[in-house]
């Protein structure tokens, strides 16, 4: 068995010795063994191969030097390995290119049989040959970008509720069937030859025929002409494109872009590091993005009961909402979320006041532990629900500021309250609520302190970094500079809009604006946002509650048989 990664990889050649292909294409638990052979900032799939590689003790491979960091891992694995091949891949597809990957094909022919000892079998290269065109029926979503591993793309299947196609780099791998004889493809005069000069000449332009068809596939980012790209996202029944970049690679965050301002196909943008623990902090993305195509799946089913609940289970607190039938609240409560989501929320209820529990018809989680909620009936992503409690809130909204406990989200609105686009910064707490809680700590002073102290500034500082630990660094120094606490509050404010307003633009977000989740209270912060947009900045009562008035708006609606233009005709 022999391991190989890229499309443009020749396993058809490998079987003509008899050997059998396997893709290299696992996410891998963690980089403990890569994170000892090689830098930090190596590609991290790169990173996850060599994983896979020791892991497994596979012990052939071949691979495609695509990039710097495949020539990386060939120098780091080539030491262990029984046998390992780097194969040089041309960028361009011209006569000059074919040569050289003939070349180089009859180089890794020649590397193996003296490997072996195997000689090369012309039927078993062609056996190998079973492509069928590529022929989709129905919608589908289409997976494009840097190759995902086989348990990111089941963890993409199992959140669409549609035929998820995978486009990415290593896939749409498609070559036509190759002569039935490789005699066939000589000449007469060729044909005259001694019979051994015949075989050599038959192979070499059935190599030369072979590097031709390698080339023609659809071709990576790698290539110097990807026009052919065009193919992957001209299909009518694509319903939307899921965009995959990974960690510390340089080629596909272009395509991505290209691709935004160029097609009007709905589009969300994935980043993960080749690792399982990147797949948790994509099912709010996904989720969002497969709500906006209007394809979430309801669950609802009672019927009875007067009121619809609400729970917004954070990361910080969990917020509850109750509802009457024509949308107003009735009953709220707000709790620390702590450890468990599932006990935060039973916390929450238990809180309530003026409802009660066995009148609540229908109760609909979002936030971060919304799957986790035992007693719900259904859950939304949080993008979903803010932007539908905040059309409630106030209908000339067009653009959601929502700065929560571990991350922010800016959230673009169309005119009927949809959700046109959405970021959010998943992976990094800076700028959040909790990166504004650890330096108050710093500060010695309370959340409550900072969201107000900040209002009351004199001199103008700046603090640059945008990690948090990094941040905290420059604080520290701040304070040993004798710098007066209401003056590092409003740097640390204006750090925080700073990097809100790097979303809001992601977004396309427009006016009018509201601000939502804990950020909201901080009147330094507000201030600070309001000075970048040029307009004034809507606030709720209670911005805590805007996620959760949304998922209430989904147990009524769904409770009620209404749709979301129904239900907001039904309170017009």
């Amino acid at each position: 068995m022999i391991g190989y990664v890229c499309k443009y990889a020749p396993v058809e050649l490998l079987a003509g010795f008899g050997q059998e292909a396997v893709p290299v294409s696992s996410e891998a638990d963690n980089f403990d063994c890569a994170q000892n052979c090689t830098h930090m900032n190596m590609c991290s799939h790169m990173k996850a191969l060599i994983e896979n590689v020791k892991g497994k003790n596979l012990r052939e491979l071949v691979l495609v030097n695509c990039c710097d960091s495949t020539r990386r891992a060939y120098d780091v694995l080539k030491r262990d390995m029984d046998f390992i091949f780097l194969m040089d891949l041309p960028h361009v597809q011209n006569a000059c290119s074919r040569q050289h990957l003939e070349d180089e094909l009859l180089r890794l022919a020649e590397a193996y049989r003296d490997y072996s000892g195997r000689s090369f079998d012309y039927q078993r290269f062609a056996d190998s040959f079973q492509f069928e065109p590529r022929h989709i029926e129905g919608k589908y979503i289409g997976v494009l970008g840097a190759r995902v591993g086989d348990q990111l793309l089941a963890q993409l299947r199992s959140l669409v509720p549609c035929q998820v196609e995978d486009f990415c780099c290593n896939a749409n791998r498609f070559l036509d069937d190759p002569p039935a004889d490789p005699k066939d493809i000589l000449t007469p005069a060729e044909k005259e030859l001694p019979l051994e000069a015949q075989d050599t000449l038959a192979l070499k332009k059935v190599l030369s025929w072979y590097a031709e068809e390698l080339m023609a596939q659809i071709p990576c980012m790698r290539m110097a002409d990807i026009q052919r790209r065009k193919v992957l996202v001209d299909d009518p029944n694509l319903l939307g494109i899921i965009y995959h970049t990974v960690k510390f690679c340089d080629f596909y965050g272009f395509e991505y872009e290209m691709l935004r301002g160029k097609t009007e196909i709905p589009m969300v943008k994935i980043e993960t590091d080749c690792t399982l623990q990147s797949m948790g902090q994509l099912s709010t993305r996904i989720g969002g993005f497969v709500e906006s195509l209007g394809m979430r799946k309801e669950k609802l089913m009672r019927k009875d009961g007067k009121y619809f609940a609400g729970i917004d289970s954070g990361s910080t607190t969990t917020n509850v909402a109750v509802i009457d039938r024509d949308g107003n609240i009735v009953d709220s409560a707000t709790v620390r979320t702590g450890a468990k989501a599932q006990k935060g929320a039973e916390k929450a209820f238990a809180q309530l006041k003026k409802v009660n529990p066995k009148d609540i018809a229908l109760v609909v989680a979002t936030g971060y532990g919304r799957q986790n909620i035992s007693f719900a009936n259904d859950d939304v992503t949080e993008i979903t629900c803010h932007a539908r409690g905040a059309y409630q809130l106030n209908p000339k909204v067009r653009t959601i500021i929502d700065i929560g406990g571990q991350d922010n989200k800016a959230i673009s609105l169309d005119e009927n309250g949809n959700v046109k686009n959405f970021a959010m910064n998943d992976k990094c707490a800076a700028g959040t609520g909790r990166f504004l809680e650890n330096m108050a700590k710093v500060l010695e002073i309370d959340l409550d302190q900072i969201s107000e102290i900040g209002l009351h500034w004199e001199e103008d500082l700046n603090i640059s970094s945008m990690c948090t630990v990094f941040a905290e660094s420059e604080v520290v120094s701040l304070i040993a500079d004798n710098k007066q606490i209401p003056d590092i509050v409003h740097g640390l404010n204006k750090s925080v809009a700073a990097k809100t307003m790097t979303l809001v633009r992601r977004a396309r977000g427009t006016g009018a604006y509201m601000m939502t989740g804990g950020g909201a209270r901080n009147r330094g912060v507000v201030g600070c946002v309001e000075d970048l947009v040029g307009e004034p900045v809507y606030v709720p009562e209670d911005p805590d509650l805007c996620g959760a008035l949304g998922a209430a708006l989904f147990a009524r609606d769904g409770a009620l048989g209404l749709g979301a233009e129904e239900a907001d005709l039904r309170e017009a």
